[in-house]
């Protein structure tokens, strides 16, 4: 089913007819202005400070021209004259980016994708929704809300994050623990690769043949290509769902409950704990009701028939409740369950109330481990002296720490950093791994080598090539340069800044 035109078409820039784009003095500006109009190109300190950065505390970018195309013919143009003028490209989504993975160096070229942002195609027969890598997470599922379907994976950032970087990063939300991350649901992506040219990966056969490309290049940080189009799955409501919010005086004991729920052979569609000065803030700043008495709470949601989730809610409770749960609330009605889920996805606003600044980190951890390493998080956060608040998906052993500070207190940006680096230590030790959902980009690259061999990196770096020989989209991220010289030549290439 095709999807009509509507409010965001009609914020789609065109060019003017006739009009022709003012020369700039520098020649790849102006052939890349000749391609996509002088709307899609800007050169301006405003436009490249902004896309300079994203959602991360890295500093470290530095923007060249920043692009909008409006189709994946003008991605292959852009791209192709990077490729002629030796430039490097970033493709960006909402900025969202939580590791610095969208943060262009060394002037790179960005290419932002917000322009794209149609639905192009949906097919409930076959489950399938033919989207433009510009369109917001939530968007997709408020439009297939009155069909009866929704988008599953589901970040904290929905609401502003773009389907596009939700594949970059391989994305997944509260609940992914029973539907999966965005791999489990992406069955096509439409690719402009390093070279210009226009590739499908995957397919909507069930079986697609040859390599899963397709499985490679989700989760690949921008590193192996462009993305100019998705065939996503799309997922049937649930006919029931039932809404519990635990609460307890010991963090230890709702961590202890997600293991005792996991174990019973429950698998939740959510399970998010969030502890006392995360819950204080979020009831603060919205008033979804949460007990800000409470060490931690646990919100767990369960859905399918009405039966099933009945005894699984009740389940559920029980295992609460061995674990020392204060109360066990079930919420009675839609509006009660939607404010609930409003207070955990806008967790990390309701901070701005505390301190201008926060550092959200994202390792995984074996759940039998959780307890442990959140003591382990406490005590590294006093020792550096920095707040810290605790909201994870618990189900899946998905760590979220909130380093909370104040960036321009002297000194307190490096003894964030710090912190956050004995926090990944922690995490691995504890036979975790690197990242959840957020990435690797410029956040965790350093330890890479912690979590992989140098045989891993060399391969990893060798598939990196295969698809980009010279290293020139998204350049100097995941890959250690001890393992990437390429990138390394790739920044030191760029030529002197000409333009304003």
């Amino acid at each position: 089913m095709a999807r009509r035109p509507g409010f965001f078409d009609r914020l789609r820039p065109g060019r003017s007819a006739g009009s022709e784009p003012e020369p700039t003095g520098d020649p790849f500006v102006d052939a890349l202005r000749a391609a996509l109009g002088a709307d899609g190109v800007r050169i301006d300190g405003a436009h490249r400070a902004l896309h300079s950065h994203d959602a991360s505390v890295f500093d470290e970018g530095n923007a060249g021209p920043v692009c909008y195309p409006s189709t994946a013919a003008e991605v292959q143009a852009v791209v192709r004259l990077a490729a002629e003028h030796r430039r490097n490209v970033v493709p960006r989504g909402a900025g969202t980016g939580l590791a610095g993975g969208a943060i262009p160096l060394g002037q790179s070229v960005v290419i932002a994708m917000t322009r794209m942002n149609r639905v192009l195609e949906v097919d409930t027969t076959n489950r399938i929704a033919w989207v433009e890598p510009g369109v917001i997470n939530l968007d997709l599922t408020r439009q297939l809300a009155p069909l009866g379907y929704h988008f599953a994976p589901d970040p904290s950032s929905q609401q502003v994050c773009t389907i596009g970087g939700n594949v970059a990063n391989n994305s997944g939300g509260p609940h992914c623990l029973a539907y999966g991350v965005t791999a489990a649901h992406v069955v096509a992506v439409e690719v402009v690769l390093p070279d210009g040219e226009l590739v499908t990966l995957g397919g909507l056969d069930p079986e697609p043949a040859g390599y899963d490309l397709r499985g490679a290049f989700v989760g690949s940080e921008g590193l192996l290509g462009i993305t100019t189009r998705v065939a996503v799955r799309i997922t049937r409501n649930r006919p029931e769902v039932r809404t519990l919010l635990l609460s307890f005086d010991e963090v230890r004991d709702a961590a202890n409950t997600v293991s005792g729920v996991i174990a019973a052979g429950i698998v939740p569609a959510a399970m998010e704990v969030m502890d006392q000065l995360i819950t204080r803030a979020v009831e603060n700043y919205v008033g979804a009701g949460y007990p800000t008495d409470a060490a931690a709470v646990l919100l767990a949601e369960v859905d399918g028939l009405a039966g099933g989730v009945d005894l699984d809610a009740e389940r559920i409770a029980e295992i609460g409740r061995a674990n020392d749960a204060t109360d066990v609330r079930l919420a009675g009605s839609e509006e009660e369950r939607a404010l609930l889920w409003k207070g955990r996805k806008t967790a990390f606003g309701a901070i701005a109330q505390i301190a201008p600044d926060y550092y959200l980190h994202d390792t995984v951890v074996p759940r039998s481990a959780l307890a442990d390493v959140l003591t382990e998080i406490y005590a590294i956060a006093e020792r550096h002296e920095v707040l810290v608040m605790n909201v994870f998906h618990a189900g899946d052993g998905n760590l979220h720490p909130l380093l909370i500070f104040d960036g321009r207190e002297p000194g307190m940006l490096d003894r964030v950093h710090a912190a956050g680096g004995e926090i990944i230590e922690a995490s691995l030790a504890a036979g975790g791994v690197l990242s959840g959902e957020h990435g690797i980009g410029l956040e965790k690259q350093k330890f890479m080598d912690r979590m992989f061999t140098a045989d891993d990196l060399d391969h990893q770096n060798r598939l990196r090539q295969a698809f980009d020989p010279g290293c020139r989209t998204n350049p100097g991220k995941v890959i250690p340069s001890s393992h990437s010289c390429a990138d390394i030549q790739a920044l030191k290439s760029v030529p002197r800044e000409v333009w304003v």
